[in-house]
C-alpha cells in the first residue's frame, strides 16, 4: 500500500479525551496489515542507522517501535505510565495539551552510550517526547532522533524538541 494511502486510515476524533480535543485514531491504521506495513517500512527508514535501541512510548508507540524493532534488528525499550513498572530508573512529569502526565523509564533497559531513537503516533505539544527524551538522556544514552507517524504543527511539538532531528511521516 502507497503510504499517504496508509496514513489516510488514521481517524479524526472530535472531543477526545475531552471537549475541544481532536485526537488522532490510528486503530484503522493498525488493522489493515498493508497500511501497518508501509507505516512501519517508513518510519524504520527514519532510523539512523547506528542506533542500538529503540524506545517507544506508551501506549501506541509500543506498537510502533516493536514493528520497526522487528524490521531493523533492534531491541525496544518500553516508556511507561506510572504504576506501571517494578523497578524505574527515571521519571519525569511533563504538560500535555489537555493536562499533564508522567513517564517513567525500566530500570536496567538503556546503558551508557546507547544511541537511541524514539518512536510515537502522534507529535502534538511535545511534552511526551521531550520527556521521553530527558529520560533516556539520564540515563546516559544518546537520543538519535525522535519519528512520529503524524505531526500536528498547528500544536507547536517541533518547536519543544528544538536541536533534535525530528522525522514526521504526516505533518497536518
Amino acid at each position: 500500500m502507497e503510504l499517504d494511502k496508509a496514513l489516510d486510515l488514521i481517524a479524526d476524533v472530535p472531543d477526545f479525551p475531552e471537549p475541544g480535543v481532536l485526537f488522532r485514531d490510528l486503530s484503522p491504521l493498525f488493522a489493515d496489515a498493508a497500511g501497518f506495513k508501509a507505516v512501519t517500512d517508513a518510519l524504520a527508514a527514519t532510523v539512523d542507522p547506528g542506533v542500538d535501541l529503540l524506545a517507544g512510548v506508551e501506549a501506541r508507540g509500543f506498537l510502533l517501535a516493536a514493528a520497526v524493532g522487528y524490521s531493523r534488528g533492534l531491541g525496544v525499550a518500553l516508556i511507561r505510565k506510572p504504576g506501571k513498572l517494578p523497578r524505574v530508573a527515571g521519571r519525569v512529569d511533563y504538560k500535555l495539551e489537555y493536562g499533564t502526565a508522567t513517564v517513567e523509564l525500566p530500570e536496567g533497559i538503556v546503558k551508557s552510550g546507547h544511541r537511541v531513537a524514539v518512536l510515537d503516533d502522534v507529535l502534538a505539544t511535545g511534552g511526551t517526547v521531550a520527556a521521553t527524551c530527558k529520560l533516556l538522556e539520564d540515563a546516559k544514552a544518546q537520543v538519535t532522533g525522535v519519528s512520529v507517524v503524524m505531526e500536528l504543527a498547528a500544536l507547536g511539538g517541533r518547536s519543544v524538541l528544538e536541536g533534535r532531528r525530528v522525522e514526521a511521516l504526516r505533518v497536518c
